[in-house]
């Protein structure tokens, strides 16, 4: 008997529709069964990062630039993974969100941490002049389309891949690109030589069609393994749900005809198909989405805004959920399942909100839609869980998050890079790497450090090093400034919370502080190219450390703040940010003074750390 959703009983452990004659019967659901939750007045709030995630930033935007990151409104990134190449697509605009022209950019990487600078793969288009909407007055005249896609790469069954887009009609203020009323949906090969092919519409908007658009329809293509890979596409339900939003409205190919927006899915062990999308909205399908078991509904224990979630099946066999854990777009948080089902933990993924540089148009702040690799868009050859998100709109991340996923590190760091074998030293490490703040392995007189370098005024580097929680704790690291005269280094032991207890510092005249409540007090002074070899000896319950530099005398000092205990060592380019907060202003209409200004670069270098329990 077809479902007929007329009530939902929620519980912790069972999820109910009722039958069309009254009778109840249980439904599987996703739900979070974890007690953990954030806080949305800390940018990472206050969840414990899951080891060794590195967030690197491939693209940022600059208006200074000549090229393609001279844009400032740039979203919705998508991420695939083929003949041994990270690929990422995103759109863009100039300045705010469904303001034309749109284009959309692709970058690639051989490894993730390395890309390419952006190359436009679908240009510009232009509406026809005196095109108007159904019920609307707005006519186009030298109108460009905006682009909008909740799909963006497709890789055939013959193993060739294909990007996709949407180009959406945005002709007034307040119109909709997503109202299926756009020009339609194009397609093209990205070619392992790094060319692309042709550019054609794979499907049109009522409007629209091979006599009034710009490129051809996918049938006319002489390339037969091409058309075969489009007519994958349209035939696949769980591909075309991701296109609701922007196709038409009664379009058939389309499953589930309903406002449901950012659709993704993963498959369960008995072949069940679970669907995530915006507001943290599931369903189960047992037909690969041809229908679905319920009407999408908030999956128990969730929160979720308006924002993306991702799900996926790790390469461990069990399952992830990335999304914003918040009624905000941060932080941005990873929660596991051992059955695709029940999500029990919530663990941080980046907690950084970098200075929005650039006024614009619906640019929210934060890490936000965010998207994995796609189960037919190839396995990352590291076995890790690849995401990618935007941040403030602005600039593209991505983002590895080791599998399986931990946030307990068991044993007292012994971490001496030189001695440790190459491409690993930063596996247990977490990173924030921005273009201007590398954070690299780098080898400088024949000794492998970890290089913080910084040369952006809105942003820093940042390496942190989880240790088994501590309450009394020695901590030993070696650690130069290639400079004195500028460049600003911050040291901090945390809790698991990211709470910072103590702080010292490596400021922009040579000295040595460490904060005292509201001062700073100066405890030596350093040299640039000078290893400091720094011993800090803690103990949570009386509040007290002493730091000792050199092997010098050791220096009493208070905490600035109590905790109950310490398992992470943080290094940072940068002082803390606190801004936005839960009540800042939601739009910002105004660029930040010398927003496409670099600074004098500053580098720093940790030669090693080691800890152990008093």
């Amino acid at each position: 008997m077809k479902l007929i959703v007329k009530n939902i009983l929620i519980s912790s452990v069972i999820f109910f529709t009722t039958l069309g004659d009254g009778g109840l019967i249980a439904q599987d659901t996703v739900r979070y069964t974890g007690t953990t939750l954030s806080n949305v007045d800390y940018h990472h709030g206050q969840l414990s990062p899951a080891v060794g995630v590195h967030n690197i930033q491939t693209m940022r935007a600059n208006r200074a630039d000549t090229g393609a990151t001279s844009w400032t409104y740039n979203h919705a990134p998508m991420l695939a993974y083929w003949n041994n190449t990270f690929y990422l697509e995103y759109l863009s605009d100039p300045v705010g969100e469904h303001i034309p022209p749109g284009q959309t950019l692709l970058q690639s990487s051989k490894d993730g941490y390395n890309w390419s600078y952006p190359v436009v793969i679908f240009p510009p288009y232009k509406i026809p002049d005196g095109f108007v909407k159904q019920g609307k007055t707005d006519t186009a005249k030298n109108s460009y389309a905006v682009m909008h896609q909740r799909f963006g790469f497709y890789t055939s069954k013959s193993k060739r891949l294909f990007a996709l887009a949407f180009y959406g009609i945005a002709l007034g203020q307040k119109d909709d690109p997503n109202d299926g009323n756009g020009v339609g949906r194009v397609i093209r090969e990205i070619k392992a030589d790094g060319t692309f092919g042709p550019i054609h519409f794979l499907r049109y908007n009522h409007s629209f069609s091979e006599k009034n658009t710009n490129y051809p329809f996918y049938k006319s293509s002489k390339d037969k393994g091409f058309v075969a890979a489009c007519d994958e596409i349209l035939n696949t339900p769980l591909l075309m749900m991701q296109t609701v939003e922007e196709g038409d409205r009664n379009d058939p190919l389309i499953p589930l005809q309903k406002d449901f927006k950012a659709f993704n899915y993963y498959h369960l062990t008995n072949g069940n198909v679970v669907g995530l999308w915006k507001s943290a909205l599931t369903s189960i399908s047992k037909d690969e989405g041809k229908t679905w078991q319920y009407n999408p509904t908030r999956a128990p224990g969730f929160v979720n805004s308006n924002a993306k979630i991702w799900g996926q099946r790790t390469s461990d066999g069990k399952y992830a959920t990335v999304y914003n854990p918040s009624e905000f777009r941060w932080p941005l948080a990873v929660s596991v399942s051992d059955d695709g089902l029940k999500y029990k933990n919530l663990l941080l993924v980046n907690g950084e909100i970098t200075s929005m540089r650039y006024g614009g148009a619906y640019k929210s702040y934060g890490p936000q839609y965010v998207r994995g690799i796609q189960e037919m868009d190839g396995k990352p050859a590291d076995n890790n869980m690849w995401v990618t998100y935007s941040m403030n709109k602005e600039d593209m991340w991505v983002s590895r998050v080791p599998v399986p996923v931990k946030n307990k590190v068991t044993t007292h760091v012994n971490d001496v890079f030189n001695n440790m074998a190459a491409g690993k030293e930063l596996n247990e490490w977490n990173i924030y790497s921005p273009l201007w703040c590398r954070v690299n392995v780098e080898t400088v007189n024949n000794q492998k450090v970890i290089a913080l370098h910084d040369s952006d005024p809105f942003d820093y580097a940042k390496a942190e090093r989880i240790f088994p929680e501590s309450k009394n704790l020695v901590v030993e690291f070696i650690v130069s400034a290639q400079q004195t005269n500028t460049g600003n280094l911050e040291i901090e032991l945390l809790d698991k919370k990211g709470t910072a207890t103590l702080r010292i510092i490596l400021d922009s005249t040579g000295s040595i502080l460490t904060k005292q409540g509201y001062r700073n007090k100066s405890i030596g002074k350093y040299n640039a190219g000078e290893q400091l070899h720094i011993k800090i000896e803690l103990n949570t319950t009386t509040r007290f450390y002493t730091v000792t530099i050199n092997n010098g005398k050791p220096n009493l000092n208070l905490f600035f703040q109590p905790v109950e205990s310490v398992e992470r060592l943080l290094f940072r380019t940068g002082v803390t940010r606190r801004f936005p907060d839960a009540d800042t202003p939601t739009d910002q209409d105004y660029d930040l003074p010398g927003a496409n200004s670099r600074s004098k670069e500053a580098v720093y270098f940790i030669h090693s750390v080691k800890t152990k329990s008093l």
